[in-house]
Formats: C-alpha cells, structure tokens, sequence
C-alpha cells in the first residue's frame, strides 16, 4: 500500500549542488525512483530548463530559486534547502503557490563547534604570537 496520494515512481526529485549520495539512497530506499542529480549549483537559466515537471527540489545556498523559476515549476510541491536559511528562494512566490520550503538549521552546528574549539586551542597554545613576524626595530 502507497502512503502518498500520488505513485512515488512518478515523482521527480531534482538534487542541485552535490547533495550527499545518501539523500538520494533515502528516496531510493523510500521507492522514489526519477532522482537527478548535479554536483554544481545551476544558473537561472538552466534552472529554468530543468524545473518543469519537477515535484521535489533539493538545492544548497548558490542556486537560486526565483519568482520566474518557481513560475516555470508548474508540479513543485517543495524545496529542500539543505543550508542555514531559505534567503535564496523567493519565500513570498513560494508561499502564493503552495510550495513548502524547509532548511536544515543545525547543519553546520558540528563545523561550527569543531571550529571553536580548534581557535581555543591555538589561543592556548599561543600559535598567533609564534607565526607573527617580529617587529622592526625603530630604535
């Protein structure tokens, strides 16, 4: 038995900016089958050549999902920012024509905590000071 109204073997998820080979394994082990993927961001333009006919949208922070893109997207039902925020889709567009947006806030939360602790450890050990060229001497 199905759980979506709609055959998952119909629906086309588009996956932009090299999102990580198990999100395409979680909607193949879900029954999703017509994923494409693409390791770099798309310009407007080539979006707008791939949108139509698209029902899931996965994109990073580079491409940018406009009004005239979601336009073009007539079978869109979501976008997947797979960053911080949503600042690079038209929210206001998105909204109008019922496409729910999500993002993955706490996405960098592990880079950001490893980065802190890296900059308190060179603090401690006084890397700063060490690498810092002398000053001349004016005297």
């Amino acid at each position: 038995m199905s759980l979506t109204s709609f055959p998952k073997e119909k629906i086309k998820i588009l996956l932009l900016e090299g999102v990580h080979p198990a999100a395409v394994a979680m909607f193949k082990d879900a029954g999703y089958t017509q994923i494409e993927t693409t390791a770099g961001a798309l310009s407007e333009k080539e979006l707008l050549q791939k949108i139509n006919n698209i029902h899931i949208l996965g994109i990073r922070s580079k491409t940018q999902l406009t009004a005239a893109a979601i336009a073009q997207a007539d079978k869109l039902i979501a976008t997947g920012c797979f960053c911080i925020g949503v600042n690079q889709v038209s929210m206001g567009d998105a909204i109008e024509n019922g496409i729910a947006v999500f993002n993955s806030p706490f996405s960098n939360t592990r880079s950001v905590a490893e980065l802190v602790i890296a900059n308190c450890i060179m603090l401690l050990r006084r890397i700063p000071e060490k690498v810092r060229p002398p000053l001349p001497d004016n005297g």
